[in-house]
Order: C-alpha cells, then structure tokens, then sequence
C-alpha cells in the first residue's frame, strides 16, 4: 500500500514539474498530416519553450490504418510517425533528448532496439523501456518522446576523478 501511495507521489510531482514548464511557456499544438491522427483527447506534440513533446506513437501506417505485423516493422513505422511529427514542430530525431518505449512483451526489446539504434546519431538519448499490460488499439508497442527544437550547445559529460 504504501509502496504505492509513494508511486503515485511521484507521479503527481513530475505532472506538476511539467504543468510549472508548461505554464511558463507559450503553447504550440503540432499536427502533421503525414502520422496518425490521435485517437484520443491528445495532441500529437506540443512545443513549450524549446522542447518538443511527443505523444506515444503506435505503428500505424497513416495511410492505411493497418499495423504491421513484424515487430521490426511495427519499430520502424513508430519511428517514421515521430520523425514526421517532429518535422511539422520544426526539429528532427538529432534533438531527441528521451524516449519511451512501451512493450507489450519485453522479449521483443532486442528486435525493437536493432531498429531503434539505427534511427539516432551520437549522442543518443536518454531512454527507458517499460513492459505494459496493453497498448492502445492492441498494438505491441509504443514510442514517445521529448527534443530540443533549436540548436544549442551539445555538451559530453565527463565523469568527475575519483582521485
């Protein structure tokens, strides 16, 4: 029980953390043709301030509305669907700084991470992976995630000496 109070703690704090950037920033809904309309009560992205925010993106061909069966290609139609999102907000996958991926099985993480690798440069971004119960529309995965949408100074942490 308490474990769980303490979860949801946290989760209200980092809701609240974004609300605080969000409301300090002007609002810029983001809508491209080119991915999958939201089927819910979403905006595809939203610019606060410098940052991108991408809704979970399903592998939905926009096109045709079909998913596709591979797991492979179902990462890469995701990953197709972000990029042409971050391109209607102005940026691109090279100023993607977290992604999440949701999976309905974790034993696909390896197929889903060769296809995921090829999609970034150095640096690549922060990441995490979670395995979820179900995904909308029964997709086996999902991707979200947050960039920068102007250029700035790329920094290489350096780990402190130890001596």
């Amino acid at each position: 029980m308490m474990r769980g109070r303490r979860a949801l703690a946290l989760l209200i704090a980092a809701v609240v953390a974004l609300a605080t950037v969000a409301a300090a920033a002007d609002l810029v809904v983001v809508a491209s043709p080119k991915a999958p309309e939201a089927i819910g009560a979403y905006s595809q992205a939203i610019v606060a301030g410098d940052f991108v925010f991408v809704s979970g993106n399903l592998p939905i061909n926009p096109a045709t509305g079909k998913m596709p069966e591979d797991i492979k290609e179902q990462a890469k139609q995701a990953l197709d669907n972000i990029k042409v999102v971050l391109e209607e907000a102005g940026t691109g996958m090279n100023k993607v700084v977290k992604a999440t991926i949701f999976l309905a099985d974790i034993a696909d993480f390896a197929a889903v991470n060769e296809i995921y690798s090829t999609s970034f440069t150095a640096p690549q971004p922060a990441r995490s992976c979670v395995a979820v119960a179900d995904n909308p529309r029964g997709t086996t995965l999902g991707i979200e995630r947050l960039a920068r949408q102007r250029e700035g100074n790329q920094r290489t942490y350096a780990p402190r000496s130890t001596t």
